[in-house]
């Protein structure tokens, strides 16, 4: 999305797919059994990015977590529900990233450096906010920096309370629409609870915690922790930790079983075999629970900024209506719609903050915005049954001539599919504000459109299919009858979604700020959520936001 300089990045060896303008009659989308536990896996690895750690992560806390429940003796659902918080419980973490990359830079930096950290330790977090800040600030002098550090560790204490609770909502409802069922969506709402009753939001303590939280919470701590410091400090760390961040049987019985507990964990996982440990059989997903599920991974790469809001739901909405129009078959229509929902999953991997610069990239940081459809493309090629799609979402920023990224291939090897997305992706991000630019005219991105079309860059069949598709009407309004919200309440909403505080609120509906509030919590009681990112994820989920 964000342009950069950059030599093209190396192909994933994958099938290609079709290679001629005209839709196959068969269509693209292959008919294979799409399984819950693999779109959760694609989560987890993406999940994996967004807060800093390597891929495999989720997939080596969820193998040793089930570990730990064969030691404990858990039952077959407490497994399944230890199997799901592992892959899982970050899941809402990709909210309100904005918030941590305006406090302290590098967001992933800052996550890896808080995942080792106990955080109801004030010294253990005053280090990891200190390394942020001067991270930040290399410039800065000696006393200017302690100011900072200081003042930082007041504004991370003051955002942590309504950031954390929002994380837990936001995982709370994705587990509730990924079909997970209301007790895994608890557990996941407890993600930041601690044996001792210090954790967040709520405080709850000791078996009020439930056993999936309390193992797992150990188990990705034993892995962060393994990785950092090796296994041995590791287990003094938890050893110490015991009683306090960890219920002590769970940590008992993790010192018990010795290194044994780790081996085999210092590798690779193929996504298959984290599918193949899911406890009990699953049925494949209907047809409209995979499109709910590529929903879910569309608000996920969303939710992560303000002026993201909405943008990959979008672009599958456009780029669907320009294949129907091209006449595409139905099943290369779903793949084309699942692709836009999915293509910029990929952005995790890179920090919001370089996203978030207003001024020109350096190199290093162009290149990595240019390779986020291979990570895009990397993320869902591990999920076995969705292999074509990932081959569509590598097409969204490749351009006929061969001037495009990551792979810099011509037309011939984009497929029809694949050019349309391209020209979907461009259209929708033109008219879109970014921090570094204003949004343009809808008329001055036809424009655009229509220049890049007679360059060569861009298939002029496919953007002339999205323009058609695009009415010229980038702002078309939603119907106002939703949750039963009033036209203020909306307009709340929407500031809501593009990250305005209430302060910001007051002042754009020309009100009070305590009758902002008021609205604020109107919104949240009508719409069913108690948290700011839990109604940011309402709204995309119902398509409001600025560019709406």
């Amino acid at each position: 999305m964000k342009p950069g300089a950059g030599e093209p990045i190396p192909p994933l060896p994958a099938r290609r797919l079709v290679d001629r303008i005209a839709p196959t009659q068969e269509g693209i989308l292959r008919s294979r059994p799409v399984h819950r536990a693999e779109i959760v896996a694609v989560l987890a690895l993406a999940t994996d990015l967004a807060i800093g750690q390597p891929m495999q992560f989720a997939f080596r806390s969820c193998a040793l977590g089930l570990r730990l429940a064969d030691r404990l003796g858990k039952s077959a659902s407490e497994r399944r529900e230890i199997y799901y918080q592992a892959l899982l419980r970050y899941i809402g973490c990709n909210a309100d990233t904005h918030v941590l990359a305006a406090l302290f830079g590098d967001e992933m930096a800052f996550r890896r450096d808080v995942a080792r950290a106990d955080f109801a330790n004030d010294a253990e977090m005053l280090r990891a906010v200190a390394r942020a800040i001067l991270r930040s600030r290399p410039e800065a002098s000696w006393l200017r920096s302690v100011g900072a550090v200081l003042g930082g560790m007041a504004r991370a204490k003051s955002v942590s309370v309504p950031v954390l609770a929002g994380h837990c909502e936001v995982a709370e409802r994705i587990a509730t629409r990924l079909g997970l069922g209301a007790v895994v969506a608890r557990n996941l709402g407890q993600l930041y609870e601690r044996w001792d009753g210090r954790g967040l939001p709520k405080g709850l303590k000791g078996d009020a915690v439930s056993p999936a939280a309390r193992i797992v919470t150990l188990a990705q701590d034993a892995i962060v922790l393994a990785d950092a410091f090796g296994r041995d400090e590791a287990r003094a760390v938890i050893a110490k930790r015991s009683g306090t961040a960890y219920d002590p049987q769970v940590a008992g019985a993790y010192l018990k079983a010795g290194l044994n507990l780790h081996e085999g964990l210092d590798r690779d996982f193929e996504a298959d075999e984290i599918v193949a440990l899911e406890p009990g059989a699953s049925d494949p997903l209907s047809e409209p629970e995979v499109d709910e599920a590529f929903m879910v991974v569309a608000d996920f790469a969303d939710m992560r900024a303000p002026w993201l809001v909405g943008h990959s739901r979008a672009v599958a909405e456009l780029a669907e209506a320009a294949g129907a129009a091209l006449g595409l078959p139905s099943a290369d229509l779903a793949a084309l719609r699942r692709a836009g929902l999915a293509h910029d999953l990929g952005e995790v991997a890179v920090p919001v903050s370089v996203w978030a610069k207003p001024g020109p990239l350096s190199t290093q940081e162009a290149n990595a915005t240019r390779l986020h459809p291979y990570h895009s493309q990397r993320l869902l090629a591990a999920a076995s049954s969705v292999t074509d799609i990932s081959e569509l979402v590598a097409c969204h920023h490749e351009r006929c001539d061969g001037s495009g990224y990551h792979r810099g291939v011509r037309i011939a090897a984009l497929p029809v599919a694949g050019r349309i997305l391209a020209a979907a992706e461009a259209y929708r991000t033109a008219i879109e504000p970014r921090p570094y630019r204003a949004a343009r005219s809808p008329d001055a991105a036809a424009a655009a459109l229509a220049a890049e079309a007679r360059a060569g860059r861009l298939d002029a069949d496919a953007v002339k299919a999205v323009l058609t598709a695009a009415g010229h009407r980038a702002v078309a309004k939603r119907s106002l009858a939703l949750a039963g919200l009033t036209p203020r309440e909306l307009e709340t909403l929407r500031h809501l979604a593009n990250g305005l505080t209430t302060k910001q609120v007051a002042d754009r509906l020309g009100v009070a700020l305590k009758t902002a509030d008021n609205h604020i919590q109107s919104v949240y009681a009508k719409i069913g959520v108690r948290t700011r990112a839990g109604a940011v994820l309402f709204a995309i989920e119902n398509g409001i936001g600025a560019t709406k």
